[in-house]
């Protein structure tokens, strides 16, 4: 989890090789109209959000038993509850942590991603860091991230 930008698509496919689970991407799950308001600039509101955190969290409760690597923003408690909501697994959240310029930078690089670089600011004002997470910072590779993940799922 982590806001846009943050590697959740990157870190998420290594990790799901790793641990031989599958990754899936939550903004694979976006409805069209989330897309076009994000692409337009503007910010989801939590009305926005609710209908593809519960289509989230039906796929969560479709893989339980299989288990699964979702890279998703989850940037709110009251989302991370939705998500989890009747999964019956002990969730383990990986909190993506990086700093607004480091991310920032890192989006004006990406092409072909609906979410502009102007809406990083309100992702931010819109996270509620999980004291409850792996946090890891975003400024090592890829593969280090990833055995650090690994070394604390342990």
């Amino acid at each position: 989890m982590g806001v846009s930008g943050s590697g959740k698509t990157t870190i998420g496919k290594l990790l799901g090789q790793k641990l031989g689970l599958e990754f899936y991407d939550a903004d694979d799950y976006h409805p069209e109209a989330n897309i076009r308001k994000m692409a337009s600039g503007k910010p989801l509101t939590d009305k926005d959000r609710l209908g593809w955190l519960e289509r989230l969290n039906k796929l969560i409760l479709e893989r339980e038993k299989q288990g699964m690597v979702l890279g998703c923003s989850a940037l709110k408690e009251s989302y991370r509850h939705v998500l989890a909501n009747a999964v019956e697994i002990d969730i383990k959240w990986v909190y993506l942590d990086g700093s607004f310029e480091e991310i920032l930078e890192r989006m004006k690089g990406r092409k072909d991603h609906f979410m502009p670089p102007e809406l990083l600011r309100s992702q931010f004002e819109t996270l509620e860091v999980p004291t409850y997470a792996i946090a890891v910072p975003i400024d090592n590779s890829p593969e280090t991230t990833v055995a650090y993940i690994l070394e604390k799922l342990q």
